[in-house]
């Protein structure tokens, strides 16, 4: 199907729009545009709609999707049809403002498929890269009971926090990680490129007569000097390997079960998934998504197949006809204050509020524990440069110190 480019004027208030568009031909393209109070005043055409989508695919295969764009305009879509303009209308609106070339053209495609008749929801699902399932069944749930606009309300709060909680936890790990590669590199550096130099001094006293932690780092000095390759290639084997064995189902099970009891970091990532489980439970139930569905859907958003298995054996047990709280109780993965307000939430018929108190809750609590860990990873990560400084220093100065008591 060609693809064509136009410029015109909105009969409703005179503004120039422009943009692309698919059609069968230049015909059809007017008559479509004319439907939306489009006036075309330029028309060309500008290759396929496959050619597009083959360039758009290659985009998105190296281009990260920004949460942030589809949020904003998740809010946009929200408020324009709150304010009675009609959907393709509202999508139009958002199409024009928009500078995201990739969303962009994502919402192009949702118009014109919404202008032909398919379900927002549908045309939503079209485009996955965005709009994900937990997206797409509010939607559809939203459409469904008459009540998008606040489903779409629901959708943008959601996202927001959401994304406010994923920006505390990178901030937060972002220092310390940087921190831990430049003491690393600086470390490399004075192994491969200072102590040869320092160490060059020593070599006319005999290895015999050299302090056992100045011999070790010579060695390990020449090591590093002579099979640089070897550590980085057997560095990239680890790591392709690793990445590897976690995406099998076993491995993926076993390192998510090692993260939830990690000494440190175990308690903040089930706070976190605790946070992600009852909001998205919270916003599906409350956007009208039957529960074993919103139950199917929140899984997928956990981020750890240990608690998605949990997940999936409640949600069998609730099609037994049970609670939600007992067998998330009987895993012993949930908190007990969890599983116990989302109790008192099922036998007073306020779920979905108690459900986002939890959230808010927990979301407190990550923000506290991540302020607390990146206090002291900081100090951490200075005694871990000042060691391994140190440690190199102290090797070089033993035979100094050694040579100055044998002249005195």
């Amino acid at each position: 199907m060609p693809l064509y480019q136009y410029q015109g004027i909105r009969r409703a208030d005179g503004r120039s729009v422009k943009g692309t568009r698919d059609a069968d031909n230049e015909k059809a393209l007017r008559a479509a545009l004319k439907r939306d109070g489009i006036l075309i005043s330029e028309l060309s055409e500008k290759g396929t709609a496959e050619d597009r989508r083959s360039v758009d695919f290659k985009k998105l295969l190296f281009k990260r999707v920004n949460k942030a764009d589809v949020e904003l305009a998740t809010r946009q879509l929200a408020t324009l049809t709150r304010s009675g303009i009609s959907l393709v209308e509202s999508l139009t609106a958002i199409i024009d403002q928009s500078d995201k070339p990739d969303l962009k053209t994502a919402l192009i495609d949702i118009r014109d498929q919404v202008n032909q008749g398919m379900s927002l929801a549908d045309a939503f699902g079209r485009h996955p890269k965005y709009f994900d399932t937990l997206y797409c069944n509010m939607v559809n749930a939203g459409e469904q009971s008459g009540t998008l606009e606040q489903v779409l309300g629901r959708l943008a709060d959601f996202m927001t926090a959401q994304n406010r909680l994923r920006s505390k936890v990178i901030g937060a790990m972002t220092y310390p990680a940087v921190m831990l590669v430049m003491g690393l590199g600086i470390i490399t550096v004075m192994m491969v490129v200072v102590v040869p130099k320092m160490t060059a001094i020593f070599k006319t006293f005999g290895d015999a007569m050299l302090p056992l932690p100045t011999r070790m780092l010579i060695a390990l000095s020449e090591f590093m000097q002579s099979f640089w390759w070897l550590v980085i290639a057997l560095l990239v084997i680890a790591v392709v390997g690793f990445r590897k064995w976690k995406k099998t189902p076993k491995g993926e099970f076993k390192w998510h079960g090692f993260t939830l009891g990690a000494p440190i970091f175990g308690k903040l990532v089930m706070m976190i998934a605790v946070s992600r489980f009852s909001k998205t439970l919270s916003t599906l139930l409350k956007s009208g998504v039957p529960l074993l569905t919103a139950m199917d859907i929140t899984k997928g958003v956990l981020g750890n197949a240990v608690l998605q298995q949990v997940i999936v054996e409640a949600s069998s047990s609730i099609r037994e006809g049970e609670s939600i709280a007992e067998p998330l109780k009987a895993s012993g993965r949930f908190p007990p204050l969890v599983t116990h307000m989302i109790a008192v939430g099922e036998r007073s018929g306020q779920l979905e509020e108690m459900l986002e108190n939890v959230a808010l809750s927990y979301d407190a609590q990550v923000e506290t524990r991540v302020a607390a860990l990146t206090s002291l990873l900081e100090p951490l990560m200075i005694v871990f440069m000042g060691l391994g400084a140190g440690s190199i220093a102290l090797a070089v100065l033993m035979p100094l110190m050694q040579m100055s008591e044998f002249v005195q």
